[in-house]
């Protein structure tokens, strides 16, 4: 299995009908056909030295293969939600993991 976790940093100077529209847009991701698991949240209350909570949205998507991944990134979807909404991101963060 491939693990696909983006953390999302969100421009401060995005609105609410932005951020509603982004997280719309996260969540269309899960009809892509070669995901298999799909979880998008926010930062949870937990408080500890090791816990990142600043940013705006946590995506996590699971392929079954690096085949499931390719299909993914190069998706309609994917690549419309990039168009979208790549010019709120003030910073991405990736962990891609076997």
């Amino acid at each position: 299995m491939i693990a696909h976790h983006v953390l999302f940093w969100v421009k401060s100077t995005a609105s609410v009908e932005d951020l509603t529209g982004f997280k719309s847009a996260l969540v269309k991701l899960k009809d892509i056909e070669s995901v298999s698991y799909f979880h998008l949240g926010t930062p949870s209350a937990i408080q500890r030295e090791v816990v990142v909570s600043d940013y705006t949205f946590s995506l996590l998507i699971m392929f079954d293969d690096m085949a499931g991944h390719d299909i993914y990134q190069s998706h309609a979807l994917h690549q419309a939600f990039l168009a979208e909404y790549k010019s709120l991101f003030e910073k991405v963060v990736i962990y891609d993991a076997e």
